[in-house]
C-alpha cells in the first residue's frame, strides 16, 4: 500500500435504464485502483444528477447519487452511462446544458451505450466520430439527420475522438476504461487491478460490434464490418469496391467471403438490408413513398415498390397500411 495523490477524477452521469455492467466495468476497476493504495486513492469518482432521486437501470437495480451536477470543472473526465435500447425520454435542460458547460470547458465527454443520443441533443458532438450501437443506428440517423454517415461508427466497439469517447457497450467498456487510465495511472497498478478481474490485461476485447441476427456470430470479422457498413450505409447504396476498400479486402475476396459464410453476394445482402430499412421507415416515419425511395438510395418510387413487393408480397402502402392496423390492435 502506497500513498498517491489523486490523478484523475470522473463524474458519472447515469441515465434512466442505464446498462449496470457498463457502469460496473468501470467502477469495479476504480475500485480495485483504490484498494492498491491508501484511502483516498488515485482515482477520485463520483455518481452526479440534478436530483438525489435513485436512478434505475435496466436491471432494475437502483444507484442512489453521490452529489448534485454542480460544477463540472471538477471532473476531468464525464462519462455519461446509458442504456442497450434507445431512449424512452429527453434528458432534462439541466443535464443538457452542464454536457455543453463541460464541453466548453474542455472536459473529456465519455458516452457509454445509447449515451451518444444524449451527447448528440446536447450538441457536444459536432465535427467529431461517434460510435453507435448497430441495432441503435436507423433511430439515431433518424433522430440526427445532421449527421453525416461518415462521422457514425457501427463496425467498431468505441471510437476515441480527441475529447470526445463513445462506446456501443459491452465487454469494450473495459477496454475503454483501461485505454483512460493508462492515460493517468501506472501501467503495472491498472494490469494488477485487471488480474484480480480475472481480466487478461493485453488481451483487448473484440474489436468488431456484433452483426445482425442473422449473420453467424462466428463470422471472420471482415464479414461482420461488412455487415454493419451495409448497413449503416444503406441509404447511400455503398459500392462493392468502395465497401471492400474500407475493410483493406479486393472485391473478389469479398465476394468470396459473403458466398462462403453467408451464402449470398454482398450486393445481394445490400438489396435486403435496404428494403429493411424500407420497411422500417415506413413503420416509423410519416414520410411520403418518394421521399423514402429516395433516401434508401432506390432510383424511383417505381423501382423500390417492385423491389418491395418482390421481398414482402404487397407494396409499401399496402404493407404500411397493414402495419399500422395490426400495431392499433396489439
Amino acid at each position: 500500500m502506497y500513498t498517491s495523490p489523486v490523478s484523475v477524477r470522473l463524474g458519472f452521469v447515469l441515465l434512466p435504464q442505464f446498462a449496470m455492467g457498463a457502469f460496473a466495468a468501470f467502477a469495479d476497476l476504480l475500485g480495485l485502483l483504490d484498494a492498491q493504495t491508501d484511502a483516498s486513492g488515485p482515482c477520485a469518482w463520483e455518481v452526479v444528477a440534478d436530483t438525489l432521486i435513485p436512478v434505475r437501470s435496466a436491471s432494475g437495480i437502483q444507484v442512489v447519487p453521490t452529489d448534485l451536477l454542480g460544477d463540472p470543472l471538477r471532473f476531468d473526465y464525464v462519462i455519461v452511462v446509458g442504456g442497450p435500447q434507445v431512449p424512452a425520454a429527453s434528458p432534462g435542460p439541466q443535464l443538457l446544458s452542464w454536457l455543453r458547460q463541460a464541453a466548453r470547458e474542455g472536459r473529456h465527454l465519455v458516452g457509454l451505450c445509447n449515451a451518444v443520443f444524449v451527447l448528440a441533443q446536447a450538441g457536444v458532438m459536432a465535427n467529431h466520430r461517434l460510435c453507435v450501437g448497430g441495432d441503435l443506428y436507423r433511430d439515431f440517423a433518424w433522430r440526427y439527420p445532421a449527421f453525416a454517415p461518415d462521422l457514425l461508427v457501427t463496425d467498431r466497439p468505441a471510437v476515441f475522438d480527441r475529447r470526445r469517447i463513445t462506446c456501443a457497450g459491452g465487454p469494450s467498456v473495459t477496454d475503454v476504461a483501461v485505454r483512460i487510465l493508462r492515460r493517468h495511472l501506472p501501467e503495472a497498478d491498472i494490469g494488477r487491478a485487471l488480474r484480480r478481474l480475472q481480466i487478461d490485461p493485453g488481451e483487448p476485447h473484440g474489436q468488431v460490434q456484433p452483426p445482425p441476427p442473422d449473420v453467424p456470430a462466428d463470422s471472420p470479422p471482415a464479414v461482420r464490418r461488412a455487415v454493419l457498413l451495409i448497413q449503416q450505409y444503406a441509404g447511400q447504396a455503398l459500392g462493392l469496391d468502395d465497401l471492400a476498400g474500407r475493410l483493406g479486402l479486393s472485391p473478389r475476396q469479398l465476394q468470396r467471403l459473403f458466398r462462403q459464410h453467408l451464402g449470398t453476394t454482398p450486393q445481394a445482402h445490400a438489396r435486403i438490408v435496404r428494403l429493411r430499412l424500407v420497411a422500417w421507415m415506413l413503420r416509423q416515419t410519416d414520410k411520403s413513398i418518394a421521399a423514402i425511395a429516395s433516401d434508401c438510395g432506390f432510383a424511383d418510387a417505381a423501382h423500390m415498390g417492385r423491389s418491395f413487393r418482390a421481398q414482402y408480397g404487397m407494396s409499401p402502402g399496402a404493407w404500411r397500411r397493414q402495419t399500422a392496423v395490426l400495431e392499433n390492435t396489439v
